[in-house]
């Protein structure tokens, strides 16, 4: 799950060329087993922080595979593994944290094993408003320190006695993302347990709208919705003992911005076998995940390097050859 040593790709154009051409080869395919007029379901659910790419993957893919129909859903991390992908009710889910063990677990007591697939990496950030003039930098121990139910922490003068005397007000993931649970596991230091006085969405671009209306607010998003609104709010830098970095693609890609994260999709391996539209579309997906006009520059994630892509297509291919 290292998401360090992702340089720059040097075979982009090849990978542009196979996402040209793949969505044809995969349509004759799909018509040969399939039948040419009929529809084809593929069902993703997850996290809101996958959901762009979930939703580039499908949209690139049914440009020449009509007779596919993707549905896409941002249910959390979590929502999509409790309500739909571990009943069996969908095919993939996108993922903003590692699989729990007692997830996988319930997923072979259900009959089929989750495949993981990571599809990008992310540098999570925490925003404050545009008017918080007196942070640029915050500690991990400060970060925890503002977030942790056990601190009691209500002014922003309580972490630091240069800041306001002012109260916070919080915005974040809904309890059921990953993202919120990945905050409390590496900031906080305590899974899943957080202070309950903020506001949870699973709609990043709420957290964005609501910490740019207020002067003393302060919430976490993936990198991506944070481009989407680097406008309204201010991004802060992250300093885990060596020092401020800042959220970029770059830091996450080799590793020195300290909330570089992996983000995954998880497959039904037996769907794979089961869904004839499943396997194509995705070798389509995990191609796609190299292509950095899409991943970086579209969506704004650090996209999968070759030697990744090779791993991941051959979880594929042992799981279809089983």
């Amino acid at each position: 799950m290292d998401v360090s040593n992702r340089g720059d790709r040097s075979t982009v154009g090849t990978r542009r060329q196979f996402l040209a051409t793949a969505g044809a080869a995969a349509t004759i395919g799909l018509t040969g087993c399939l039948g040419g007029d009929s529809q084809h379901e593929i069902r993703i659910t997850g996290s809101s922080t996958v959901f762009p790419l979930s939703e580039a993957a499908a949209e690139e893919y049914q440009r020449e595979n009509s007779d596919v129909n993707i549905s896409v859903s941002s249910d959390g991390s979590t929502g999509g593994f409790e309500q739909f992908f571990i009943p069996g009710d969908s095919d993939i889910n996108g993922a903003s944290r590692p699989i729990l063990e007692e997830e996988i677990e319930r997923c072979r007591a259900n009959g089929f094993e989750p495949i993981e697939i990571q599809c990008a990496a992310d540098a999570l950030t925490a925003i404050v408003n545009n008017e918080a003039d007196w942070v640029d930098c915050m500690t991990i121990e400060e970060l925890g320190q503002i977030w942790d139910p056990d601190a009691q922490n209500e002014l922003w003068s309580d972490v630091n006695s240069d800041w306001p005397d002012e109260p916070f007000e919080l915005y974040g993931p809904a309890t059921t993302s990953g993202t919120f649970d990945y905050w409390t596991e590496e900031v906080i230091g305590k899974f899943r347990q957080i202070r309950d006085d903020f506001e949870g969405t699973e709609q990043d671009d709420i957290i964005a709208s609501g910490v740019a209306g207020n002067k003393y607010a302060h919430g976490y998003l993936p990198f991506s919705y944070y481009t989407n609104n680097s406008d309204q709010v201010k991004a802060l830098e992250i300093d885990a003992g060596d020092g401020c970095t800042s959220p970029s693609l770059e830091a996450a890609s080799d590793g020195s911005y300290p909330l570089a994260r992996p983000i995954f999709w998880y497959v039904n391996g037996n769907k794979l076998t089961e869904n004839p539209a499943l396997e194509p579309f995705m070798r389509f997906a995990i191609e796609l995940t190299g292509d950095r006009s899409i991943v970086a520059d579209d969506i704004g994630y650090v996209p999968m390097n070759d030697e990744q892509i090779d791993e991941n297509l051959a979880k594929i291919d042992e799981a279809v050859s089983e």
